[in-house]
């Protein structure tokens, strides 16, 4: 929470101090009016702006972290301090919220027992104080005295029926909300101040817009604001009035004419100043996950469901019928899912198959689908147990003791890269082509069909193709 104050607070002041250097003393007033409301609530935004970074961290990664320990600790006064600091602001949040409940019923209070003149769209509410003018909603407060003898001068009425018709009040509302929830936050004074008086810059400029002459109206304001003339005003936090002290820089701004061209200028300078900000105090956050691609090379046993794959892949290969067919993909499915199986599960799972290399065919390379030559897996031992002899005929039982399957065959781009150490001939789609370029098929297309075959003078031939290679039958 302290943290997110901090930030919001540095963001409403960079934000501030750019309006009082570039905008307060343009003619942008409207502009300046949604400023002013706007870079609360982006300052409280920015602090809330989380950008997420995904690490990848390898198993082992987690292994090698160290476990954290936890201390049993008694409590202490930093252990009580959060409770002290929530205790005070929820005080300081409840009287500011009397505080601001208490003012709304004294308007209206004020407006429910003093009479009242309908004037177009407004209400006078006419007050026996000797109060200075002042708005509230449609609500202009006057003295009934000066309003009855036509003492207050029009140019203040229509002054105080700007600051009505412009609904004003909602501003000066709005802040004083933020103010309860951050009554902490000493610029959320100063803002407020920057927004009443923006109140005052657009009506002034409002009332010299209906023709009145700009001195005339400046001696009204500096003879009728006079703080001699006036007590001072006890709802003075909620309602817009007219100010003596602000009366010199009102007479500033209003002979102030900003062109469109420097004020778009100063406006395209907040895009880079609010991206410098979000970057600056916006939340950083790094989560990091397991890499699933070195997961499965750590995969300690095979599923159920790649189980059912390698039995349905093994059994197809093992009991083959008809003219066998060996497809690249379910070769290598076939080597990975063997590995991950522990040996228990390789032993209740179909042996491993054999593929044996294509014989050679004279003349033109063979072509069978998919036909992977792989090395001849080594002689399985045979070891008698029990020879018993029998009278005649003769009957001879062995009981062999099977190896476990032999270890998975090379990938076809393990084996070109072998027949390129050999000195073999490759062709592609029946045209000779370098090593180099079978190697790079291979990797860039794992569905390639292949299939060698070598002469009695181990000249080898190595023939790619993308379509089917079939072998022709004698």
């Amino acid at each position: 929470m302290l943290l997110f104050v901090l930030k919001s607070s540095a963001c409403l002041a960079v934000f501030m101090i750019f309006y009082k250097l570039c905008l307060e003393k343009t003619s942008a007033h409207t502009f300046k009016r949604f400023y002013l409301i706007g870079v609360i609530l982006i300052s409280i935004s920015i602090p809330l702006i989380t950008f997420t970074e995904y690490i990848e961290l390898s198993k082992t990664d987690f292994e090698n972290a160290l476990p954290i320990e936890v201390t049993d600790q008694s409590k202490t006064f930093y252990d009580l301090l959060p409770v002290i600091l929530w205790s005070i602001y929820v005080l300081g949040l409840i009287i500011f919220l009397f505080r601001f409940f208490k003012n709304i019923y004294r308007l209206f209070q004020k407006i429910k027992t003093n009479p009242k003149l309908k004037s177009e769209n407004f209400i006078n509410v006419l007050l026996n104080d000797l109060i200075i003018p002042h708005t509230f909603l449609n609500y202009i407060f006057l003295n009934k005295t000066k309003y009855e003898n036509k003492l207050i001068p029009d140019e203040v009425l229509l002054h105080e029926q700007i600051h009505a018709k412009q609904k004003h009040a909602l501003d000066i509302l709005f802040v004083e909300l933020f103010q309860i929830l951050f009554w902490f936050n000493p610029l959320l004074y100063f803002i407020k101040k920057d927004i009443k008086l923006n109140h005052e810059f657009l009506a002034d400029h409002a009332v010299l817009k209906q023709g009145i002459d700009s001195s005339t109206y400046q001696k009204t304001l500096l003879t009728f604001s006079s703080p001699n003339s006036f007590r001072d005003n006890q709802n003075q936090q909620i309602v817009n009035a007219i100010n003596y002290s602000l009366i010199k820089k009102r007479f500033t701004v209003m002979k102030t004419k900003t062109s469109k061209t420097i004020i778009w200028l100063r406006s395209l300078i907040i895009l880079p100043l609010l991206a410098i900000l979000i970057y600056s105090f916006s939340n950083k956050a790094i989560i990091e996950t397991e890499n699933t691609t070195e997961q499965s090379v750590y995969q300690k046993k095979a599923t159920q469901k790649e189980i059912a794959e390698y039995n349905r892949l093994a059994k197809k290969y093992n009991n083959p019928q008809g003219r066998v067919i060996i497809k690249n993909k379910e070769v290598e499915r076939l080597n990975y899912i063997y590995r991950v199986m522990t040996v228990e599960q390789r032993k209740k799972a179909e042996p491993f198959p054999v593929f044996p290399p294509p014989p050679p065919v004279p003349g033109e390379p063979s072509k069978l689908r998919g036909v992977v030559e792989v090395p001849a897996p080594e002689p399985t031992p045979v070891k008698v147990v029990e020879v018993r002899e029998v009278p005649a005929p003769v009957e001879v039982r062995e009981v062999v003791e099977v190896p476990p399957p032999p270890p998975p065959p090379k990938s076809p781009l393990e084996h070109v890269k072998d027949m390129a150490k050999k000195g073999a001939k490759f062709y592609y789609n029946k045209k000779e082509i370098s090593s180099k370029k079978a190697i790079s098929i291979l990797t860039k297309n794992k569905n390639i069909s292949i299939t060698t075959n070598h002469s009695n003078d181990n000249d080898y031939v190595v023939q790619l193709s993308t379509k089917p290679i079939v072998i022709k039958e004698d």
